[in-house]
């Protein structure tokens, strides 16, 4: 090991592709997005897009790029030894599911945690079927609790969570091992795709294959809250049991897998996504279902803003950026004017806090309209989805409101085609989405008597109130 850095000797980041570098040694991107400047030594130890940590100088710049996503960790192997991870499956009966989800984990260890099935004895049949331990708990106590059961149980130094309506395999779930290389990283997942397993899928299951909330994207980062990805369901997960501590917050029957990511985070530890790794989610069967978790998602909203204050706020902008937007959004008379003013004044402030290069005042220009763009986009969520009883009430008496809403429906257009060019855009699925979470986060507010949840935040700003 390269005396106290976090990597070992050898070890190998690549500065992302999605990083733009300026004048050499100026590296301009990441998650939130950020300006690092490079040493001449700095430089030294980059070649090409690629640096080797051979110290701990060199081990301690890997991990600034690696935290900023300006660059991503190069992985080799197979990952850790199969005696060294358990899989611990939380399931209430759906023993068909649960026969799924065990097939392709051997020879990993599997601990099956019975969370008070009505009918435990075609659990432990199915369990015993595909050689896997069981553990049952007596009564019903939610997935957060079943999971803590199950590490309880856990001799191994690593873990994985599989939830029993989630199909994986051993070879994935031991490849996302690698990441532990990184002696920081406590919890990586995988990019988690919903399937249904019909037929002919019906429009709704069609819909949450192509536009799933477990999905976060196909790029790899680093998570915390206001990056890319700010935090990983626990559909399916690997960690390291010495970081995990308590685990999962038992009192939380959603939202739990949010709370434990950023609880990690704040420890200072590193979480990880790798959508090079897959896992399958079975589509909910029924439209019912569907919408139904959708509003619960929404609901947890509250608890996690009385946890961890702002950290998940709907929206992050700087208040010129937003008053920008909005006069986009409205499409007045009076809309260019302050429109190009907020972004005459967002480009003037970008081009002080940038380092001096031979295109500064371009690069200021560029991300001053980048982050125009993505402030509309914002927005535009607000609107259709987490604000959207207060814009329905508003659009009654207000056409500059329904005037902004069909920027929105444009927009949300727009965004769809920017995310996936080539994928189907589903209008009544999309809208349905917003209809549901957006409810579960209102009635949440109402619940805890508290908007937090709902209130964006400036880039900048402490997380928590008070």
């Amino acid at each position: 090991m390269s005396g106290t850095t976090r990597y070992p000797d050898g070890f190998e980041v690549r500065i992302r592709s999605d990083v733009r570098r300026v004048d050499g040694d100026l590296l301009l991107g990441g998650s939130p997005m950020r300006a690092v400047r490079l040493t001449s030594a700095a430089l030294g130890m980059v070649q090409g897009a690629r640096l080797r940590v051979t110290g701990e100088p060199s081990g301690a710049l890997a991990a600034r790029l690696v935290d900023g996503n300006l660059a991503d960790p190069v992985l080799s192997g197979t990952g850790v030894d199969a005696g060294d991870l358990t899989v611990v499956v939380p399931v209430r009966d759906r023993p068909e599911q649960l026969g799924r989800a065990l097939a392709d984990l051997a020879p990993l260890r599997v601990l099956v945690v019975d969370d008070g099935s009505l009918e435990p004895a075609a659990v432990a049949v199915v369990a015993a079927s595909h050689g896997a331990e069981v553990l049952p708990l007596p009564v019903n106590r939610g997935p957060a609790a079943a999971r803590n059961a199950g590490l309880r149980a856990v001799t191994t130094p690593y873990v994985a969570f599989v939830d029993s309506d989630v199909h994986t395999d051993a070879a994935t779930l031991l490849r996302l091992t690698r990441h532990f290389a990184d002696r920081s990283v406590a919890l990586v997942g995988p990019l988690v795709r919903s399937r249904s397993r019909a037929a002919r899928p019906r429009w709704f299951e069609r819909f949450d294959e192509q536009d799933s909330s477990l999905a976060l994207g196909t790029r790899g980062c680093s998570v915390r809250p206001g990056a890319a990805v700010g935090w990983l369901p626990s559909a399916c997960l690997v960690a390291r049991v010495d970081l995990l501590g308590d685990g999962f917050s038992e009192d939380m029957r959603v939202g739990e897998d949010v709370d434990l990511v950023w609880r990690l985070v704040d420890r200072g530890h590193v979480v990880r996504y790798d959508p090079g790794e897959v896992a399958r989610h079975d589509t909910r069967t029924t439209v019912r279902g569907w919408l139904g978790r959708k509003l619960l998602y929404g609901t947890g909203g509250a608890d996690l803003a009385a946890r961890h204050g702002r950290k998940g706020a709907p929206a992050i902008m700087s208040a010129t950026t937003a008053v920008a937007a909005a006069a986009v959004m409205a499409r007045r008379r009076w809309s260019l004017p302050v429109a190009l003013a907020g972004f005459a004044y967002g480009t003037q402030s970008l081009r002080r806090r940038l380092p001096e290069s031979s295109t500064t005042t371009t690069l200021s220009v560029g991300l001053g309209a980048q982050g125009l763009g993505w402030a509309v986009r914002q927005q535009s969520a607000l609107l259709l989805r987490h604000w959207w009883p207060a814009t329905a009430l508003l659009a009654t008496r207000s056409t500059t409101v329904r005037r902004a809403v069909v920027t929105a429906l444009v927009v949300d257009v727009v965004a769809a085609r920017i995310d996936d060019p080539d994928g189907p855009y589903h209008p009544l699925g999309r809208r349905l989405d917003d209809l549901a979470y957006g409810s579960g986060l209102w009635l949440g507010a109402l619940r805890s008597r508290s908007i937090t949840c709902l209130l964006p935040r400036r880039p900048g700003d402490t997380y928590r109130n008070g």
